[in-house]
């Protein structure tokens, strides 16, 4: 066993191609349906939202996209990403198992997630859109899209969560520095923001309802499309490319995953991290146990129920069966405000329904507590979403630990946390409550989801 720290891969090692589940799925995913007819939707009802090379990424069952020239470009800024060996975390937690890391902080904006922005503006810009309206939680989506969108001139408007645009001016910041305007939703430019404060004017807000200003304004132009961070398949599918550039580097540690650990609010850095693997073992080759880590403040995988949904509180998006709180439900204003989401990606969910995966959820404070840990070992402050995996992955650590086995253990650290040290001096200072969910409002969420007939 090699006891390199890092391995690198060249340029010309990136992925030339994108991987796609859906190929390799033995159980098709469910159709999205239209919410007026309950029929499968068709590419006409999303071109409003969406260019038409996009809505074929969403359908396609084609097992390898080609990645487009000026898109690889651009990725290698910073792709391919470095792959960790965690030497001192094994040595703190005296564990065993061998841990290893895919870091997704290594990008511009210090996350995974623009390597479904860049795409995404790429094809949009392609098509002869102008502006791009988008939602944001933590500000990790927003700032790509807003840096992406610069690089291929278009306009971005960004809708923040609420309680996320004040407890993150920098990440604020930095979307007015690459170019973007950013508002805080709920808000008054759009007719649902306005109903939304009308009822509650100080609503915290939530990433359903910060989709449906960004839907809203988006169907009212024709030069003006909307883009998405998470939860699509053509979003899952961008990311892919940290999982197989992992695959890359953990045949060059001679040490393939035992176990492959991801956060998850909407899907898609564990999707990244997570698919190829998974695809892998559906082709025959060596199965790893895959491990999705959500809030316990925010549980789609573990409480939510696997059903027909809106992605948005406005009820504007088509309906996708996927694990739901309830499309009405507003998580509490924890600190990881990626992963506060109702729903999860129909295609993860769609894996935990086919037993491909497995799911656990941790509070706020012991993840906290993980990146602490983390940081103190190996020098990098995880973003609060990431900490889900850090957590995660250590308790697979400890697991291994118990049990005297010596397993390989990967996790993707999607974005670091330079931007969230508001939230770690609460957590220092005792401040950082372990939030909780309404259980009250979790049931009537659940009891108002839409009644779509069995399809099939």
């Amino acid at each position: 066993m090699s006891t390199r720290t890092k391995y690198l891969l060249e340029e010309s090692q990136m992925p030339k191609a994108w991987y796609n589940l859906q190929a390799d799925l033995p159980v098709p995913l469910p159709p999205v349906l239209h919410p007026g007819t309950m029929q499968p939707v068709g590419p006409d009802d999303l071109a409003p939202l969406f260019p038409m090379s996009l809505i074929q990424q969403e359908v396609t069952t084609e097992r390898e996209i080609d990645i487009p020239e000026p898109v690889q470009d651009i990725y290698k800024l910073w792709r391919p990403a470095p792959l960790y060996r965690a030497h001192r975390l094994e040595k703190v937690l005296g564990t065993p198992a061998k841990i290893f890391y895919k870091y997704e902080g290594v990008s511009p904006a210090g996350s995974h997630k623009p390597n479904t922005a860049i795409p995404q503006a790429f094809y949009n810009q392609q098509a002869g859109v102008k502006r791009l309206t988008t939602e944001t939680g933590a500000g990790q989506w927003g700032t790509s899209l807003s840096f992406a969108g610069n690089l291929f001139g278009l306009e971005v408007l960004v809708f923040q969560v609420r309680v996320s645009y004040d407890q993150k001016p920098y990440r604020r910041a930095v979307m007015e520095t690459y170019g973007a305007r950013c508002v805080a939703s709920p808000s008054m430019e759009t007719v649902y923001g306005r109903s939304v404060l009308a009822e509650h004017p100080n609503h915290p807000g939530s990433l359903g309802i910060a989709i449906s200003e960004a839907v809203e304004l988006a169907a009212q132009r024709d030069d003006t499309k909307y883009a998405l961070g998470s939860v699509l398949n053509h979003v899952l599918l961008h990311q892919t490319v940290i999982g197989l550039e992992a695959m890359e580097q953990m045949q060059m540690a001679d040490a393939w995953p035992d176990v492959v650990v991801g956060c998850t609010g909407g899907g898609s850095n564990f999707a990244g991290i997570a698919f190829p693997f998974i695809g892998h073992g559906l082709r025959g080759g060596q199965k790893s146990r895959i491990v999705a880590v959500e809030p316990a403040a925010c549980p789609s995988l573990t409480r939510g129920k696997y059903a027909y949904d809106f992605g948005d509180t406005g009820h504007m998006t088509p309906l996708s069966k996927m694990h739901t709180l309830g499309s009405t439900f507003t998580p509490p204003g924890f600190h990881a405000g990626g992963l506060r989401y109702h729903g999860m990606a129909p295609l993860v969910s769609h894996a935990k329904e086919l037993g491909l995966m497995e799911a656990v959820a941790y509070t706020q404070g012991e993840c906290f507590a993980a990146g602490v840990t983390f940081a103190r070992a190996e020098g990098i402050v995880p973003a609060p979403e990431s900490n889900h995996a850090v957590k995660g992955a250590i308790e697979e650590a400890l697991r291994c630990k118990r049990e005297g086995k010596s397993e390989n253990i990967l996790f993707c650290l999607s974005g670091h946390g330079h931007f969230d040290m508001v939230s770690y001096q609460k957590y220092f200072a005792g401040e950082l409550t372990d939030e909780s969910y309404n259980e009250q409002e979790l049931a009537m969420a659940l009891a108002s989801l839409p009644s779509v007939p069995a399809q099939g």
